[in-house]
């Protein structure tokens, strides 16, 4: 999906499409002639709506499952790091006061990445990412241990923070909605042509309008949800970024 239309401006283009495609239909149906719309043609015509249907709805279960999968990973990633980031910390206080530019550096480059994900200033804060991560591990290297367990700290240390810049740099990559802009459109073509045929059987009055209405609000607002748990650091349904909010404030005392 291209990242310059929001889930609400994509759901409002299919909806705006399916139910056209009804309207559409309803004209046909009083332009078409009568053998275009006979017991025959209308068997055949049921048929491929029902294949189009159970397509569609196979795509839409699936996209749900995992969009829903993949937020729930996300979301369980980040309290994750959450509790890496305090382990980090409580062995950098453990070093001594030698740590404490280290300690610093890496309340510092937290910060910065928790901006990052959860804005969309992702150039500039990418750029002052990427320097405060790297200082911070070069100021873990540079420590300078006298003791066996200094020592043991800094190697742990090197390898949390190696794990911790990798997995900032995923979830930054997430930031953006990962399905495909033709997949989308090939799900809406199936869906405007199921509610063409919808309009091309129905007959004009308010209930049948209503029913098309809420059946082409329905199907939107699926793919909105879907959208939505696609971009899991944006938009209205997101991952809640408490849990690093709670650790940066913990090692920040």
């Amino acid at each position: 999906m291209p990242e310059s239309l929001s889930p609400v401006v994509v759901a409002s283009i299919i909806f705006a499409c399916t139910f056209a495609a009804a309207l559409f239909g309803m004209v046909l149906h009083r332009k078409l002639p009568d053998h275009h719309l006979n017991d025959e043609s209308k068997e055949v015509e049921k048929l491929v709506m029902g294949l189009i249907a159970t397509l569609a709805a196979l795509v839409l279960g699936l996209l749900v499952a995992s969009a829903k999968s993949s937020f729930d990973r996300q979301s369980a990633e980040l309290r994750q790091v959450s509790a890496t980031v305090l382990e980090l910390d409580g062995l950098l206080a453990h070093f001594g006061p030698g740590a404490s530019e280290a300690r610093q550096r890496f309340h510092s480059a937290v910060s910065v990445a928790t901006a990052k994900i959860w804005s969309n200033d992702n150039v500039r804060l990418g750029l002052a990412n990427h320097v405060e991560a790297n200082a911070f591990y070069d100021s873990i290297q540079n420590l300078s241990p006298n003791t066996e367990a200094q020592r043991f700290i800094q190697k742990r240390a090197l390898e949390i923070s190696a794990a911790l810049r990798q997995t900032s740099a995923l979830m930054i990559e997430r930031v953006g909605s990962s399905i495909p802009w033709p997949f989308l459109t090939i799900l809406v073509f199936w869906l405007s042509v199921l509610f063409l045929g919808f309009g091309l059987f129905a007959s004009v009055n308010a209930t049948v309008l209503v029913a098309l209405l809420i059946g082409a609000l329905s199907v939107s607002s699926g793919i909105f949800l879907i959208l939505e748990l696609d971009q899991p650091y944006q938009g209205l349904i997101r991952v809640s970024d408490a849990p690093l909010r709670n650790a940066l404030a913990q090692i920040n005392q």
